[in-house]
């Protein structure tokens, strides 16, 4: 495995999933999984993200049309949409639930305590309630983590030191359950470096162009989205505003962002799958530890 797409299992030796094995089942059954995603696949990198998955489960047995059911829905960036698309998949009767970016995780933990719950790419569950602990989540949930938290600070000082240095700093915020702590994070890392944060909401999409308009009105020099669902006009609205940005996820590379630093989300695609796989054959969210990303 490269280096840079490593992962750590908590909770005591790693457990190897090979990918050569196919998923065990009843002659005739079909699996039905529900997915649902915060955003959109409307973009070349999220499609990217999604095809990986589909392709890693192909990989492990789990095959669209033959054994496996899949029914996906996007809110679009709309997090108010995702709890009537949680009820929607949860009508279908799913065998397990992907949730993507942690709107869609929370909503789905509460809809559900009974139907397996994959995670795919949460900062930090246990603050959010969804597991007990990382090395033994307890519940109907578990997957993998973005760590998120941890770059979020980091992320400050590479701005910093990528450019001359700032004294204001404008944070992109949502409706995302995570953002509230990751300010907190960011305002700790930024007192240290004499820096002032500017804290500027856009609930959706159609915020975005505001949002840009209210960090220049407020005298930002640079801003940093915090990690969420890829909103694709979110580069080219830096650009035309010339603040420098770093956002914490590596599909808004492909849209155009000068500067990226967090964990890959192709790895944690394929790992999504394995954790797919693994439920499905018959072990329990509970006894499977989440996974943290080693390098960024």
């Amino acid at each position: 495995m490269r280096r840079r797409d490593a992962f750590r299992i908590l909770g005591g030796a790693a457990v190897v999933w090979s990918s050569e094995v196919p998923a065990q089942q009843s002659p005739g059954k079909v699996w039905r999984v529900a997915f649902l995603y915060s955003g959109s696949v409307i973009s070349a990198a999220d499609r990217e993200y999604w095809e990986v998955f589909r392709t890693e489960l192909r990989k492990l047995g789990c095959i669209e049309g033959k054994n496996l059911v899949l029914d996906r829905r996007d809110a679009e960036g709309y997090n108010d949409r995702i709890p009537s698309l949680v009820d929607e998949l949860l009508a279908l009767r799913p065998d397990l639930f992907v949730a993507v970016a942690p709107p869609a995780v929370v909503a789905a933990h509460r809809a559900t305590s009974v139907i397996p719950i994959v995670m795919w790419g949460v900062g930090e569950p246990m603050a959010l309630g969804l597991v007990e602990s990382l090395a033994h989540p307890g519940g109907n949930v578990t997957g993998t983590s973005t760590m998120s938290d941890e770059s979020a600070g980091k992320s400050v000082e590479i701005l910093q030191e990528a450019f001359p240095p700032a004294r204001r700093i404008a944070v992109l915020m949502s409706t995302n359950p995570s953002h509230p702590r990751l300010l907190g994070l960011v305002k700790a890392a930024a007192e240290v470096l004499d820096l002032t944060v500017i804290p500027i909401s856009a609930p959706t999409p159609n915020d975005l162009e505001q949002a840009f308009t209210d960090m220049l009105e407020k005298n930002c020099e640079r801003s940093s989205p915090f990690i969420d669902v890829p909103r694709p006009t979110i580069p080219s609205l830096a650009a035309k505003s010339k603040l420098p940005a770093l956002h914490q996820q590596s599909a808004f590379a492909d849209s155009g962002a000068l500067l990226c630093y967090g964990a890959s989300q192709k790895q944690i695609g394929r790992r999504t799958a394995y954790y797919v796989d693994r439920i499905l054959r018959g072990a329990r969210p509970a006894d499977l530890p989440v996974e943290e990303p080693v390098t960024f």
